[in-house]
């Protein structure tokens, strides 16, 4: 005897033990029969252990009723039935909840219409507690995706999973009295739509189709490909995109020149440049070129007009550009002259004239006897300290006539003749003053 129970997530076939819980199973088939599990929520969910369902109005319900009351021939409950040979052993098994009520001063399990169903093995500590009455024969899987929905606190899934419908495989019971069974399957009561979360048609941002979720992880992937490119310095930055009014031209030939590419193509439109990419060594043509329009227009006309056209006996190719190497060299070019706007500069004539007349030495240390002096705040405090010296009468070291510029540049231990000068900062590091210990001789 078995059951196709249809939920939201999938179906579920269940066997019933008629000869171990008759009356169990006679309770199900034909709450079964009579609809009654339609719309009923899935609650209670336990991940890895149980789930509860069989209460139409869920957690707010009012437990639910045994076959026999609802046809008013019969009390609510009905009295739990356990088999010695019956355990929750196994995934899938089949058991009626029970509740505990006083019956001539004595404690009794009794069912009603709420079941569980086990969703790992070996859990025999429900043994004694709930009675079992079937076990799941097929539809493990939309077990296991009941068992991973999100709930919250109280075991309850955020999006509803709930029985769509109950169809009855064998039914060996004869119906109760009074008992019709429906014509179709009942609408939702209004208290059943009350407690609807998240609905079976809508979606969740997490719960996208394959499709779309391919093209969004390959969005991920293309833009941290282009912020790694925009590290290693391939990209001016990472979202650059091509420029729509370049046209790029391949499968050249090699005689083609820039300017017969540029009369063929300005039929179509107004040409800033045309460019064929050659060789830096030889000056040989490399077979491709790009070709700068005056607006998107003109070259979407020479794409559609210009494929697969014989030039010097060279059938070429063209496609819209996809290079962004122009941009990477006016960033380049922009960063290199602000570097050299920045670039401070002695004030000292002298100086100057040995700049410009001088070139650098290969040694770091040397060259870096050249570097100018890097804030203005290491300037301001040298001439202050000058002001201090040449108010305290030490002012010898400054009268030298061939330092003209001794304000800005001092003598060093390395220096091996009179025109070689370094830096204020590397005479004094980290802004220390050392006092005068008389002339260095040079080694």
């Amino acid at each position: 005897m078995s059951v196709l129970i249809e939920t939201t997530v999938g179906d579920i076939v269940i066997d019933l033990l008629t000869e171990e819980a008759p009356l169990a199973c006679e309770n199900f088939l034909k709450l079964c029969k009579l609809k009654y599990y339609n719309f009923s929520p899935f609650y209670n969910i336990q991940k890895n252990y149980t789930c509860q369902t069989g209460d139409p109005i869920g957690t707010t319900g009012d437990g639910g009723r045994s076959i026999w009351n609802l046809l008013n021939v019969g009390d609510r409950f009905f009295p739990a039935e356990f088999h010695p040979n019956l355990s929750h052993d196994r995934a899938g098994t089949v058991s009626m909840s029970t509740a505990s009520i006083s019956v001539d001063h004595e404690e009794s399990l009794v069912c009603g219409s709420q079941f569980l169903i086990t969703f790992a093995d070996h859990l025999e500590s429900l043994d004694g507690r709930y009675p079992i009455f079937g076990r799941v024969a097929e539809g493990f899987d939309t077990l296991q995706k009941i068992n991973d929905a999100i709930c919250d606190d109280d075991g309850q899934p955020f999006k509803d999973i709930r029985i769509k419908h109950t169809i009855l495989l064998d039914d060996p019971f004869p119906d109760p009295p009074h008992f019709e069974e429906p014509s179709r399957s009942p609408s939702p009561t209004p208290q059943q739509l009350a407690t609807v979360r998240i609905g079976e048609e809508e979606r969740l941002v997490s719960e996208e189709d394959d499709e779309n979720k391919f093209e969004r992880d390959q969005e991920k992937e293309a833009e941290a490909e282009a912020v790694t490119l925009e590290m290693v310095g391939d990209l001016p930055f990472a979202h650059v995109a091509p420029p729509e009014n370049v046209l790029f031209v391949c499968k050249l030939n090699p005689v083609t020149q820039d300017d017969d590419l540029e009369l063929i193509f300005s039929r179509f439109g107004k040409i800033n440049s045309c460019q064929i990419i050659r060789d830096k060594e030889t000056g040989n043509s490399l077979q491709y070129a790009f070709i700068e329009f005056d607006n998107k227009d003109s070259v979407e006309k020479a794409y559609f007009k210009m494929q697969n056209v014989l030039i010097d006996d060279a059938r070429i190719h063209v496609d819209f550009s996809q290079s962004v190497s122009r941009y990477r060299q006016q960033l380049r070019r922009s960063q290199t002259q602000a570097h050299s706007y920045s670039r401070p500069r002695s004030r000292s004539p002298d100086y100057r004239r040995r700049e410009r007349d001088t070139s650098y030495p290969r040694h770091s240390r040397e060259r870096s006897e050249y570097r100018p002096r890097r804030s203005s705040q290491h300037f301001e405090q040298d001439r202050e300290y000058v002001r201090r010296r040449k108010h305290e009468g030490s002012s010898r070291r400054f009268n030298n006539d061939d330092n003209d510029d001794r304000y800005y540049r001092r003598r060093s231990r390395y220096d091996d003749d009179r025109d070689s000068y370094r830096s204020r900062n590397d005479s004094y590091r980290h802004g220390r003053r050392r006092e005068y210990e008389g002339p260095r001789r040079p080694y």
